[in-house]
């Protein structure tokens, strides 16, 4: 009924065979360990091999970006805005006249340009963010002097989860528009990791109340 062959016992592997074949098998692993994984993982390379097939950057770049993304998630908690309460933000309204709520307004619509010069040491990091409110457009040009740097452009409502616009590592500039997607404030993050002080020179134009350091 069958056509398949049960093997013989001569035919079947020793127990020694099968020792065998579990002990290569675990040094297998264990070379690869050492060699691949640690060192694109977590940048950890005992035996100079990660450096040489270049995983040990890999593993570099994966903890930078990982701490960069703990040190941001952090500042995003230091730099949360304090919630008002309703009642307290209707009775503060009833003392704005007429007259400040149409020049806030018009402050608002103005179109405006600024540009600044910021100084990095190797690993510091800084913030700027323009006031803007949904739908606003701001161009804006940034390069760096002598260095790279990595960076993030995002906003963050008065109150909610801040949200990337464009982000990347290891850049000498970048220009463009930058349009609110929300009522809030809107702008970059740069940190320096090169071993040298850079320079940034931001310029912008457009609609925006103001901008600042945070």
């Amino acid at each position: 009924m069958y056509n398949s062959e049960i093997p013989t016992r001569a035919e079947l592997p020793s127990t020694a065979q099968l020792i065998k074949s579990t002990i290569i098998a675990f040094t297998i692993a264990i070379v690869l360990l050492f060699t691949v994984v640690l060192p694109a993982e977590h940048a950890i390379d005992p035996t100079g091999i990660g450096q040489m097939l270049k995983l040990t950057e890999m593993g570099e770049i994966k903890k930078q970006l990982a701490a960069e993304a703990e040190a941001d998630r952090k500042m995003d908690q230091q730099t949360q805005p304090e919630k008002k309460s309703g009642l307290g933000w209707f009775v503060a309204s009833l003392f704005i006249s007429s007259a400040q709520a149409q020049e806030l307004k018009v402050a608002q619509a103005a179109s405006r340009s600024d540009e600044i010069t910021i100084s990095l040491k190797p690993g510091e990091g800084v913030e700027y963010k323009m006031s803007m409110k949904k739908g606003a457009k701001v161009n804006y040009a940034w390069d760096v002097t002598s260095g790279k740097v990595n960076y993030d452009m995002h906003g963050t409502p008065g109150s909610g989860k801040e949200q990337s616009y464009k982000k990347d590592r290891g850049v000498a500039g970048d220009t463009g528009i930058l349009e609110a997607k929300f009522d809030g404030t809107h702008g970059w993050f740069w940190r320096n990791r090169d071993k040298e002080t850079v320079t940034i020179k931001l310029k912008v134009n457009g609609d925006y109340i103001d901008l600042k350091k945070v």
